[in-house]
């Protein structure tokens, strides 16, 4: 059980765990100090000072641990990778313990940080505010890959009425899906499902491309799309 001093406070990913975060293990217990306090060493605990401390930061109850927003941008601020912190801020929404509006709220404190500008981005995701935005990049993309330029919002009609689709190649009949975090929630699962089955019936290729996946993985899924293009292209041809 954590016993901190009295402006003792478990932070970052150690605090998300305290307030409920699940599939997700901290290496260490990660826990913050104001600037000037004692600190004395502890296998388990990463006890550090940080010029972030703020009393106002703190959950009313329970454990002294930072607020769930607070804890998802530092902790996100401190993970090993992007993918991580990708993880983090995503997790954190899914499993409800902060809303995008108020880790939007913290992130807008942080001036100065490497992974900053990084951050705003999946934050943009998580609004789903980047959908536009996404396709509009991934556009821009192809076009610089010297891949041919898609469709964009195409309506399709099935038995179960009309839907868009973000791009497509309706010669080729390869389709691209952008996923925003709102595709993993599971009032959206069934529906995307049927709509992609409705379109593998019809003989046509599905991809998908989470919006993280564009921002930390862009290579893989441009090759993705490059591949079924090319397999599309060969196939109408033989």
């Amino acid at each position: 059980m954590f016993q901190g001093g009295p402006r003792a406070q478990l932070d970052g990913s150690a605090s998300l765990l305290a307030s409920g975060l699940e599939r997700f293990d901290a290496d260490r217990i990660r826990v913050s100090v104001p600037r000037g306090a004692r600190v004395r060493r502890n296998r388990r605990y990463d006890i550090r000072q940080t010029r972030r401390w703020c009393a106002d930061d703190l959950c009313p109850t329970g454990i002294p641990r930072t607020r769930p927003a607070v804890a998802a941008v530092r902790g996100a601020l401190w993970a090993r990778s992007d993918k991580q912190a990708a993880y983090l801020l995503t997790a954190t929404v899914q499993q409800g313990l902060a809303t995008p509006e108020q880790i939007g709220e913290q992130l807008l404190r942080i001036k100065r940080d490497k992974r900053r500008l990084l951050l705003h981005a999946l934050l943009n995701d998580l609004l789903d505010g980047a959908r536009s935005l996404g396709e509009l990049h991934l556009v821009r993309e192809l076009r610089k890959r010297g891949l041919p330029p898609p469709a964009r919002q195409v309506l399709r009609r099935d038995r179960r009425g009309r839907y868009y689709l973000d791009l497509c190649w309706p010669d080729l009949g390869v389709v691209v899906e952008i996923d925003g975090i709102h595709h993993a929630w599971v009032e959206n699962v069934i529906g995307d499902a049927l709509r992609q089955n409705a379109l593998a019936i019809t003989g046509d290729t599905v991809l998908r491309l989470p919006l993280l996946g564009l921002r930390l993985q862009p290579d893989d899924f441009f090759g993705q799309i490059a591949d079924a293009l090319a397999a599309a292209a060969a196939r109408r041809a033989a």
